[in-house]
C-alpha cells in the first residue's frame, strides 16, 4: 500500500472533491502510478483529519472520473488512462446543504438511470430515416424479431450463457417472463415451490393464476437440497422457482454443488426449474447459471430492468426446444409479442456496446455504495449480508422486530421492506428488512438512509434519538 498523503492546500472547495483533484493531480504528475494501492479510507481519514464519510465520497468522486478502481477485499487502485464509460460522463452532483428529500425510498431495487435519458435521445435523433420504423409497426413473430432474439443471444453469451437465438424469446421484462413460464408448465391447483422467501412478484403471480405455492427452506447458500427432495416427494410439484445468484431478498449466492444437486432431484421428480437470473449480471464470478447446466429442464429469465433501466421493458427467456411452441403460444394469449420498437432500441444498444457500458456502470456503482454500507454501518449491531447487489439483507438484532424497525424508519422518511412481504406460507418470518440501495439516484440520499438506519440501530426504541 502506498503512503500517499494529498497536500490539499492548493485545492479549494469541498473537502471530498480536494482530496479527488489532488488524487487526480498527483497521477498526472506521475507521483502516484497506474496500479498503486492507495490508503484505506479510515487511514487517508486519519491522517487527513477529515471523516471516514468524505473520504469513501472522495474516491467515489474519483471512480466516476475514472482515475481508481476498487475491489471488496483488495483495496482501492490507480487505474488513471482507463476511460471512463458513457454512463459516467454525466456529473453526480451534490445537493446543496440540508437538501435532503422527504422521503427517501430504499425500499425497491431499481438501478441508477444517470445518462440513459440522454442516451435514449441520442438514439432517436439517429433514427430520422422513416426507413428505421417501417419494420417496427407491424404485428411481430410472438417471439420476438429474428433480428432482436439474435440481439438477446448476444447479450446473454456476455453473462455466462451459450444459446442459439432459436432458443430465445424477447419478453416484456422479467415479470412478463414468470407469467409466460409459468402459465405454459402449470395449470390452476398446481404447485410451485421456492424458496421459503421469495420476490414478490411470484406470489402476485401464482395468486392471480389460482396455483399454491410453497416455501421451502434455506441457509445463507440459498435452497436446501434435502428440504427440496422432501417437498417434491411429499407434494409432486409442476415447477420450482428460484434466484441461486443474488437471491431476492437474502442476496444468497447458490454454490454449484447446490445448483448440481437440485439438478439432480428435479431431473429425478420431474420437476421443471424456472431460474430468475435479473441479478447475475452484477456477479461475472458466480457459478454458471442452472441454464448451462441443465438446458434441458430450465426455463431462464433475464432483464435489463436492473442492468439499464425497468422503463424499458425487455427481457429474455431461454428455453429447451420442446417447450418454444408451447411459450409462444402462451405469449400470443397473454401479450401477442413485445412491442418491436422497446426491443430495437435494447438490440442497438447490445450491438453498439452501450448495454455493456450501462452494466459496467452499475455494476461500479453497487460497489461505491456497498463500501459506503459497510463504513457507516461498521459498528452497528447488526448482520449485514456481504453483497454486491443492487440491495441489502440486514437481520435485526434484539430488541428490534422487523415491523417496528420498518414504522421507525418510516417516521423518519426512509422506507424498508421487511421479511415478511416475502415470506411463503404461514410460517413466521425473520427478523430482517431488505434495503435498497441503487434506487436513489444521489448518493448522498443513500447516505443519509444508512445514518438514520445506523442511529436506529444503536440507540432502540425508547432511546432519545436525534437524526439530523
Amino acid at each position: 500500500m502506498t503512503n500517499w498523503l494529498p497536500d490539499l492546500a492548493n485545492f479549494p472547495g469541498p473537502r471530498y472533491r480536494a482530496i479527488a483533484d489532488a488524487l487526480a493531480a498527483d497521477i498526472s504528475s506521475n507521483r502516484l502510478l497506474v496500479g498503486a494501492r492507495l490508503p484505506t479510507h479510515r487511514d487517508l481519514a486519519y491522517h487527513l483529519k477529515v471523516t471516514v464519510g468524505t473520504v469513501t465520497r472522495a474516491y467515489a468522486e474519483a471512480e466516476r472520473r475514472g482515475l481508481i478502481g476498487g475491489e471488496v477485499g483488495r483495496g482501492t487502485y490507480v487505474k488513471a488512462g482507463t476511460p471512463a464509460s458513457a454512463m459516467d460522463q454525466w456529473p453526480q452532483l451534490p445537493p446543496p446543504p440540508g437538501d435532503i428529500p422527504a422521503v427517501v425510498d430504499l425500499s425497491l431495487c431499481t438501478p441508477s438511470s444517470a445518462g440513459v435519458a440522454e442516451a435514449l435521445a441520442t438514439m432517436f435523433a439517429s433514427m430520422s430515416n422513416p426507413a428505421d420504423f417501417r419494420g417496427l409497426l407491424e404485428y411481430p413473430p410472438h417471439g420476438g424479431l429474428p433480428a432482436h432474439r439474435a440481439a438477446g443471444a448476444e447479450w446473454l453469451s456476455r453473462h455466462q450463457l451459450s444459446v442459439g437465438p432459436e432458443n430465445v424469446l424477447v419478453t416484456s421484462g422479467a415479470q412478463n417472463g414468470m407469467a409466460i413460464s409459468i402459465s405454459t408448465v402449470a395449470r390452476p391447483g398446481d404447485l410451485i415451490l421456492t424458496e421459503r422467501l421469495t420476490y414478490f412478484g411470484m406470489k402476485a403471480l401464482t395468486s392471480t393464476l389460482g396455483l399454491r405455492l410453497e416455501g421451502v427452506a434455506m441457509d445463507e447458500d440459498g435452497l436446501l437440497p434435502d428440504a427440496f427432495e422432501a417437498a417434491c416427494r411429499q407434494s409432486a410439484p409442476r415447477a420450482l422457482y428460484t434466484v441461486p445468484t443474488l437471491h431476492n431478498p437474502t442476496t444468497a449466492v447458490m454454490p454449484l454443488e447446490r445448483r448440481l444437486r437440485i439438478i439432480e432431484i428435479a431431473r429425478q421428480y420431474d420437476v421443471t426449474i424456472i431460474e430468475d437470473d435479473v441479478f447475475g449480471f452484477l456477479m461475472p464470478d458466480a457459478p454458471p447459471p442452472i441454464q448451462t447446466l441443465a438446458p434441458d429442464i430450465t426455463l431462464h429469465i433475464s432483464s435489463m430492468s436492473k442492468s439499464i433501466a425497468p422503463g424499458l421493458r425487455i427481457g429474455y427467456l431461454v428455453a429447451p426446444s420442446r417447450l418454444m411452441p408451447r411459450l409462444e403460444g402462451t405469449m400470443r394469449a397473454l401479450n401477442y409479442a413485445v412491442p418491436p420498437l422497446m426491443s430495437e432500441l435494447a438490440s442497438r444498444w447490445i450491438e453498439d456496446g452501450s448495454a455493456d457500458r450501462f452494466a459496467d456502470a452499475q455494476r461500479r456503482e453497487c460497489r461505491i455504495r456497498h463500501a459506503m454500507a459497510q463504513d457507516i454501518l461498521r459498528d452497528c449491531p447488526v448482520i449485514a449480508v456481504p453483497s454486491v447487489g443492487q440491495h441489502l439483507w440486514l437481520k435485526l438484532p434484539e430488541p428490534w422486530r422487523r415491523e417496528d424497525f420498518v414504522s421507525e424508519t418510516r417516521q423518519r422518511g426512509i422506507m424498508l421492506t421487511g421479511a415478511d412481504v416475502f415470506m411463503v406460507g404461514r410460517g413466521a418470518a425473520p427478523h430482517a428488512v431488505r434495503v435498497g440501495i441503487s434506487m436513489p439516484q444521489r448518493r448522498d440520499d443513500v447516505r443519509h438512509g444508512l445514518e438514520v438506519i445506523a442511529e436506529l440501530l444503536m440507540n432502540p426504541v425508547g432511546a432519545s434519538l436525534s437524526v439530523v
